[in-house]
């Protein structure tokens, strides 16, 4: 009954808005600002009509348009705000406030309606989703100032103009506008503009004016909270705004005890979020949020998190171009609304690359603008975990490898010595992550007395590898005389590592970093946090040694992913340990920051005619059964035409039977098989457990041609005993590793002698394959000269280029 109401409802508004919108050219009615009629929806502003519709019951549907919706179940009590980000998602009612700045034009005259039409859009969005939306908007007097310009330009009479003559017509001065004046001229046509908006999410909108004196007679205040309620009890938008064309003026130090007074429409929104109890007020702006200093000077850095008390330390610029407040009277209004119970985020609602999904992305808890919080963090926020780990990076760099050594072999005889204590860590993981994880994950998050003790010899390596990895010399140029340049090897600066599941990941690429003199910043899964504790602690006790303990740091915050990707003033370069979905997630967000890693392991492995029955079977078993859930297990096995029938293809099938490998057979394998097992769905897939693809080719060309085509250049791998026909794959193949009789799960740093590995990287810059300590380090130039200048070396100077090649010093390999 209530959806037939609710449709006729909506049905018999819309019919009443139609003519309007279909009889009115819209663009030309706001470039003249001819709007005669206004669509204020009727408020009552005394008792509730006793016949009004009544809601659901359930609460699950709601209809207020000829399309019914799901709601979002969205519960929440309120009286304490939001103590995180990540909580936004549940808010229920929230307000947005729009400032001048967002939307005004440029020039100050007239709106910005593309800007307009974003935020309507996002708005609907989150109605649509089941929450309560109220919008505090400016603009009317803006919107005032075109129309009435407009119409003191059109009542000038044509005679006089031309009379005039040109010149004086150009120069023809508009008189100074009166702002009361401007916002009784555009309060109508801007009601008009955002009830054409929002009708075309079939959402209905209702406008309310106020002032001060309205929050301060109690009458209007139970009258004001009665009709809000009532709108957002029938699906219906308000929007509500300062009665600009009769507020007084603003009183300085107005603002009763523990009260704000509404001066302006920031402390209208404040003070309207606390009202109605609601969960978030959103402020858009035309900055990006709050900084400790004006925007736009050589130190301000965007804060993040603004806690009450933090006011000391921020100094406060002008003003925004258009509206009553500045920056200090935004922060003033949201301190207020936390206070009330209100969480707050100050946001840019200009920026063209964001505007169009900032409010969204505020309410999914994404990083955006400022978020004010009365709960500090425990710990640093991650933020200044960046700065640490810049700052002990650089002072790692500055030991001397012999300390870089001893502070791994330390980490080393920890993994064995606090064993007992490593292994209680990760059985509470493992008995936290029961049912929840797969087999293979579950694998990937288990620890054991071997896996610590391989750990330690890897370390070990990695110790031993890295005494002359920072600062070697790798080119001498003599470029004239007194004048030498070198090439020499440096830290990258500050890794991100972002892995799952993988608690073992942390002591080996912690130990890279310390190798190479990175600082690092490791964001591990939750399945894994008690594990991932213990090793950093233990990590850091061994950093102690030589007093860089700040250059690890653990990311212990509630930050997502997507947002630790976007600290590219902090971060040089993301590396990934997890699935290809993640991988994929992480190029996908970074901004700025290069990624090292691979999206997918589909690794191939070609069985050749002339193949050793055994050597085949060994080598197949090895590369899919000894570990399926690693990326360098086999995905593809690639069978020469000519092996279909003989003994070799029936042992490899009785093999993988035995294994329990789940067949997927590729196009032309099964067009030989009568009875076939389930033909694949893509050639391109990275399985991860016991199931396994199986083509025919017929030629190592076409097998060739086959990894290129479907492979993801990680690991392949040619089984033949013709060394021709090997050493032909091994030279065409474009992987990151490409192996001879060998199986693929020895595509990992730790067998290839590199101690450790950050990740196996398939991109074709900078590092390639299993990257161990080499691929974390970059180059820098020194050139060392005296008094030498450019002038000299010129047509008609007294020196000439030399460019002789000098020794380098030799690599110390003990």
């Amino acid at each position: 009954m209530l959806s037939q109401i609710c449709r006729s409802g909506c049905q018999s508004f819309t019919q009443r808005l139609l003519p309007w919108v279909q009889s009115t050219t819209l663009s030309r009615s706001l470039g003249s600002g001819c709007l005669r009629s206004s669509l204020c929806t009727h408020v009552p502003s005394s008792n509730m009509d006793e016949d009004r519709v009544q809601p659901s019951a359930t609460g699950h549907v709601r209809s207020w348009s000829n399309i019914p919706f799901i709601t979002v179940p969205l519960s929440r009590t309120h009286g304490k705000s939001f103590a995180h980000r990540s909580e936004l998602k549940h808010a229920k009612r929230i307000v947005v406030k729009l400032g001048s700045a967002v939307v005004t034009r440029g020039d100050e005259c007239g709106l910005a309606l593309g800007r307009l039409a974003s935020i309507v859009e996002q708005v609907s969005v989150l109605q649509n989703q089941g929450r309560e939306m109220m919008l505090v908007t400016s603009g009317a007097v803006a919107f005032g100032k075109q129309r009435l310009r407009h119409e003191i330009l059109l009542s000038q009479s044509v005679r006089q103009a031309l009379h005039s003559g040109q010149n004086q017509l150009k120069e023809m001065a508009i008189p100074v506008l009166e702002a009361r004046a401007c916002a009784a001229a555009g309060q109508s046509g801007l009601m008009a503009l955002y009830e054409a908006m929002f009708t075309q999410y079939s959402i209905c909108a209702a406008q309310i004016l106020v002032t001060n004196l309205d929050f301060h007679d109690e009458q209007k205040r139970r009258n004001l909270n009665g009709t809000l309620h009532e709108l957002l009890r029938m699906n219906i938008v308000p929007i509500v705004n300062t009665n600009d064309a009769v507020v007084p003026p603003a009183e300085p130090n107005s603002d009763l005890q523990g009260v704000i007074s509404v001066k302006d429409n920031d402390s209208l929104a404040a003070r309207l979020a606390v009202e109605m109890k609601t969960d978030l007020l959103i402020v858009l702006s035309d900055v990006e949020g709050l900084f400790d200093s004006p925007p736009g000077s050589d130190d301000a850095k965007l804060i993040d998190i603004f806690y009450p008390g933090d006011q000391q330390s921020v100094t406060f610029g002008t003003k925004s171009r258009v509206g009553m407040g500045g920056m200090e009277a935004k922060v003033k209004a949201a301190l207020w609304a936390l206070q009330g119970g209100t969480s707050v985020v100050i946001a840019n609602g200009t920026h063209p690359k964001v505007s169009g999904h900032v409010i969204t992305d505020i309410v999914e808890g994404k990083k955006v603008g400022t978020f004010f919080s009365e709960v500090k963090p425990a710990g640093p926020t991650v933020e200044q975990q960046g700065e640490m780990a810049r700052s002990g990076g650089r002072m790692l760099a500055t030991l001397e490898p012999e300390q870089r050594a001893e502070i791994i072999h330390h980490l080393a005889d920890l993994l064995t010595d606090q064993r007992d204590e490593i292994l209680l860590a990760n059985k509470k993981d493992l008995e936290e992550a029961e049912g929840r994880l797969a087999a293979p994950l579950l694998k990937r998050l288990s620890l054991s007395t071997s896996k610590l003790n391989s750990l330690a010899i890897g370390l070990r390596q990695i110790a031993a590898s890295s005494q002359d990895s920072v600062g070697r010399v790798l080119r001498r140029t003599r470029i004239a005389k007194n004048l030498e340049l070198e090439q020499v090897t440096v830290p990258i600066g500050v890794l991100l590592v972002i892995f799952e599941s993988r608690p073992d990941c942390l002591p080996q690429v912690a130990a890279l970093a310390i190798a190479s003199g990175n600082g690092l910043l490791l964001k591990g899964g939750k399945e894994a946090s008690h594990s991932n504790r213990i090793l950093h602690l233990l990590t850091q006790e061994a950093l102690s040694i030589h007093g860089v303990k700040e250059a690890v740091q653990l990311v212990n915050t509630r930050e997502e992913v997507e947002d630790l990707c976007r600290l590219d003033k902090m971060i040089d370069l993301i590396i990934p340990r997890g699935s290809s979905q993640l991988v994929r997630d992480i190029q996908k967000a970074a901004k700025g920051i290069p990624v090292m890693g691979h999206s997918e392991g589909i690794c191939h492995m070609y069985v050749d005619s002339e193949s050793s029955v055994d050597k085949a079977t060994r080598l197949v078993r090895d590369s899919k059964c000894e570990y399926p859930a690693a990326c360098n297990a086999l995905e593809t096995l690639l069978i020469h035409r000519d092996l279909l029938r003989t003994p070799l293809f029936d042992q490899i099938i009785d093999m993988l039977r035995v294994e329990q490998v789940k067949i997927h057979a590729g196009p032309k394998f099964a067009s030989y098989l009568t009875f076939s097992p389930s033909e694949v769905k893509s050639l391109r897939t990275e399985y991860g457990d016991l199931e396994l693809c199986i083509e025919v080719v017929d030629s190592v060309q076409e097998a060739i041609d086959h990894i290129h085509k479907y492979g993801s250049s990680h690991t392949d791998v040619i089984v033949t005993e013709n060394e021709k026909t090997a050493e032909f794959f091994l030279q065409h193949v474009d992987s990151a590793c490409v192996f001879w009789n060998a199986s693929t799960r020895f595509s990992d740093g730790y067998r290839f002698g590199l101690g450790a590995e950050v990740g196996i990287s398939t991109s074709r810059i900078h590092a390639r394959g299993p990257v161990g300590l080499e691929g974390l380090l970059t180059t820098k130039w020194l050139l060392r000269g005296q008094d030498h200048v450019v002038s000299d070396f010129s047509e008609h100077g007294s020196l000439k280029y030399l460019h002789e090649n000098l020794p380098v010093p030799q690599r110390n390999t003990n």
